[in-house]
């Protein structure tokens, strides 16, 4: 009997790392505590930019300095745009604005602005100053479009050819740049663009069409023309909408006459998704940005103004109280009940209300279809209203033998929802309308509104009904 082979065991398949691998951390904190800053250079060597930034930012300061004094001169540039902003800027000012003027200008366009554009305007002008005059102009120029646009976005470099090249003198050219002037391509890209005897463009080719054709094979028949063209002064929101509904990598940017003048990639497109969904979440909390890695009294400070005007709404929720003192003195089962009606009416409004901030983001939430959008939300709330009612309503009736008590919470609690379903739609569109950001002001409007209907109706109808 001949001898059989052994079994060959299956591939065992890697694991997804997410995040930075806690034991890693604790050994490069060790090594900082320890005092070789060097130990710790070779443990972060191989990280990714990104994750050497998530390093940086759960150290303490003075970790954070030593730290930095032994990471490569070619990791830093990367690093910086994956920084939190006001940890950037504590590195910034750890670096001096010469160290980062030279980590900036080894940056493509979009990140370099990322980093820049964050700095007070006098720190702006010198760290310009410092760069190569070249990446200084690009990035003045980039300066002078409009905040949370396309042209603050996109990056300068890109692959523009004209129209009557061939497959084969795309690639002969793409070739010898990369050998001779490696500087002029981008670092990576997808797509490349064919711009007519103006530089307007006039189609794009994505990078897998082109290397599966013939080399004597024009542009012009490989070119895609449905071309969605962003102009410099489209806001980000729109950009990141028109990735989304057409599944985009690449879109070219155009100034005024209509010329190619840059790229938006989806690498930064995914970024733009990421902050507009914390900005949102942030607003809703009445939070105007993150904070989370502040110093207290800033954190403090920056909170301080929603909470004003939170109190001064829970001041006029009160109001409405007092206007039944008389009725809760003889009834104190009212006061027991009456938090109940306010917090289910604002947890609804809640609810509708983050579904409605969100499709108005989206675009979901149109003028064509808001009435409809409303009258369902007024539904779900009229329903819930009914359904809570009898649970509350049948709750009170046991708790204090009152039949009555049972049936004003009842009613109250079906008005409640009902206008807090309303509301959570309604409140937001009049904010659009108006030009407001509805992330940041309907969570005062919505709560304030169902807690002053939820107290007069439930304490209204208990003075009709009961007394």
């Amino acid at each position: 009997m001949s001898d059989l082979a052994p079994e060959s065991k299956p591939a065992e398949t890697p694991e997804v790392a997410v995040g930075l691998d806690t034991s890693l951390v604790e050994a490069v904190v060790a090594a900082l505590a320890a005092g070789d800053a060097e130990a710790a250079g070779r443990l972060i060597e191989p990280l990714h930019a990104a994750d050497t930034a998530d390093l940086l930012q759960g150290l303490d300061n003075d970790q954070r300095r030593l730290l930095l004094g032994v990471i490569s001169k070619e990791l830093l540039p990367a690093v910086l745009p994956e920084l939190d902003d006001t940890v950037r800027d504590d590195i910034i000012a750890e670096l001096g604005l010469a160290e980062t003027a030279a980590a900036v200008a080894d940056l493509e366009t979009d990140d370099a602005l990322l980093v820049i554009s964050d700095l007070d305007a006098e720190d702006q002008k010198l760290v310009l100053a410092a760069m190569p005059p070249p990446d200084r102009a690009l990035i003045a120029q980039a300066l002078a479009y409009p905040e949370y646009s396309a042209g603050r976005l996109m990056q300068r470099e890109l692959v523009a050819l004209p129209l009557f090249w061939t497959v084969g003198e795309t690639i002969d050219h793409l070739r010898q740049t990369a050998e001779h002037d490696a500087d002029l391509l981008p670092t990576a890209f997808y797509d490349v663009f064919v711009v007519d005897p103006k530089h307007r463009p006039v189609g794009s080719l994505s990078l897998s069409r082109l290397i599966r054709a013939r080399r004597q094979v024009p542009l012009s028949a490989l070119m895609q023309t449905d071309l969605k063209v962003l102009r410099t002064t489209t806001d980000q929101e729109d950009v990141a909408f028109l990735f989304r509904q057409r599944d985009l990598t690449s879109a070219p940017v155009v100034d005024e006459g209509g010329r190619l003048v840059g790229v938006v990639t989806i690498d930064d497109v995914v970024d733009v998704i990421d902050e507009e969904h914390e900005d949102d979440i942030m607003h809703l909390g009445g939070v105007s940005e993150d904070d989370f890695y502040r110093a207290s009294f800033a954190t403090a400070r920056a909170r301080f103004t929603w909470l004003l005007v939170n109190l001064g709404t829970a001041v006029l929720a009160s109001a409405v109280i007092g206007l039944f003192d008389a009725t809760i003195e003889q009834m104190v089962a009212l006061a027991v009940l009456m938090p109940i009606v306010a917090s289910m009416g604002g947890n609804a409004g809640t609810q509708t209300l983050t579904v409605a901030v969100r499709a108005l983001a989206t675009k979901q939430l149109t003028p064509t279809n808001a009435l409809r959008v409303i009258s369902k939300e007024t539904m779900v709330g009229f329903v819930n209203g009914i359904i809570f009612a009898v649970i509350t309503g049948t709750v009170a009736w046991l708790w204090f033998d009152n039949l009555g008590l049972g049936v004003v919470i009842g009613l109250a609690m079906v008005v409640n929802l009902l206008v807090a379903g309303l509301s959570g739609v309604v409140i937001p569109l009049i904010l659009d309308w108006r030009g407001i950001d509805p992330a940041v002001a309907s969570s005062v409007f919505l709560t304030t509104l169902t807690d002053v209907i939820g107290f007069f109706a439930f304490l209204g109808l208990g003075t009709w009904l009961l007394l």
